[in-house]
């Protein structure tokens, strides 16, 4: 598969993602924990796809703190706003499993932002490569 139909396909699969978070968002009867967890796995689909755009294998993980220093590694700097999406990372390790500690306040309403600005940075990246 080349480069780009990956880098597609992975923002496609961020795409499922981002929708079902966009539908859980407003429904306070849904834990932070489980809308995060899309925003997380959105995140890590838009992540691997700028890694594959660079050229660069992704390991299997869920930490997006792993991806960014890859990228980090490759010379790929991501605006500083944009770094705040590893704070995701805790919602498909941590407490896709655990009970979140009751004094934890989550950005929940942020998280679409975030998710928005890393996938403008991978289509405009993507539209570069083409």
């Amino acid at each position: 598969m080349m480069l780009a139909d990956q880098a597609r396909l992975l923002l496609r699969k961020a795409a499922q993602d981002e929708a079902i978070l966009e539908r859980l968002l407003e429904d306070l009867a849904i834990a932070d924990e489980a809308v995060g967890f899309h925003a997380q796995q959105a995140a890590e689909k838009l992540l691997k796809a700028l890694l594959v755009l660079h050229g660069l294998d992704y390991p299997r993980s869920h930490d997006l703190n792993v991806l960014l220093a890859l990228l980090d590694h490759a010379g790929v700097s991501l605006p500083d706003d944009l770094l705040q999406i590893a704070d995701l990372s805790p919602m498909a390790t941590i407490y896709r499993y655990e009970d979140m500690p009751l004094d934890v306040q989550l950005p929940r309403q942020e998280w679409p932002a975030w998710v928005a600005s890393l996938r403008k940075l991978v289509e405009d990246k993507l539209g570069a490569a083409l």
